[in-house]
């Protein structure tokens, strides 16, 4: 199998510093994959509920907003990643181009068409990239399969998918971004569910960590003990 690599340079559209504020407050989010893949519509479809079948060639788009999740508003970015990447030789070009945006996020998607094998092919160096860069096996992981729809042009089985998401040790999903709008909102919810719990854990460590433990009481039966031993001594 080769490695995906890009035909052209791109750019990143700049991250937006996230602002000082209590652990959770913002989820980072990247979605990453091959080109014509859906990626820009699953993000439009979860934030906006409409479905844009046809976007330019984007150089990378940020998307931030607020969020409901679990009966609370929280803020998302979203990093879109620019459709680019092509099954080729030369797989470290594209893979250093991308990990900026890697080490930003906290949630990652990596999102193949069921259409086309090459962006299937695509999925496993950008996961094996994102672990080199999160090492922490608790980062979240979703592989998505799009265009669920367009059964009389598959590529892809739903089996190879889900094997491909089992050798990884991550959760495997088919979508429809065209037709099923609540399934692209579920991939997202479930994404930042993960994403705040893993948050929540990192500061919760932190606070165990910073915590000085309390000296242990000191034992009355053993200080009275060696205060008669020091007397008798003194004695004698």
């Amino acid at each position: 199998m080769r490695l995906p690599s890009m035909s052209q340079p791109f750019l990143l559209a700049p991250i937006a510093e996230c602002p000082p504020g209590p652990p959770g407050a913002q989820l980072r989010l990247a979605v990453l994959g091959a080109r014509g893949v859906g990626k820009s519509a699953m993000i439009v479809r979860f934030l906006t509920k409409r479905f844009i079948g046809d976007y330019e060639p984007n150089t990378g788009s940020l998307y931030s907003r607020l969020v409901h999740l679990d009966g609370d508003h929280v803020a998302v970015q979203i990093q879109d990643t620019p459709g680019c990447i092509q099954v080729q030789e030369d797989c470290v070009q594209v893979l250093d181009s991308l990990s900026r945006c890697v080490k930003w996020a906290e949630g990652f998607l990596l999102v193949y068409s069921i259409t086309d094998y090459s962006s299937y092919q695509s999925v496993q160096p950008l996961y094996q990239h994102i672990r080199k860069v999160h090492p922490d096996a608790r980062t979240p992981i979703i592989i998505v399969g799009n265009k669920a729809d367009l059964l009389h042009a598959r590529q892809v089985q739903a089996k190879e998918g889900l094997q491909l998401a089992n050798e990884l040790g991550s959760l495997f999903l088919e979508i429809s971004t065209s037709e099923d709008s609540q399934g692209v909102c579920d991939v997202f919810q479930y994404l930042c569910k993960e994403v705040s719990k893993l948050q929540h854990a990192g500061s919760t460590d932190r606070r165990r960590s910073s915590i000085i433990p309390r000296p242990k009481s000191p034992n009355m039966q053993d200080l009275k003990r060696r205060f008669k031993q020091a007397l008798s001594s003194k004695v004698k």
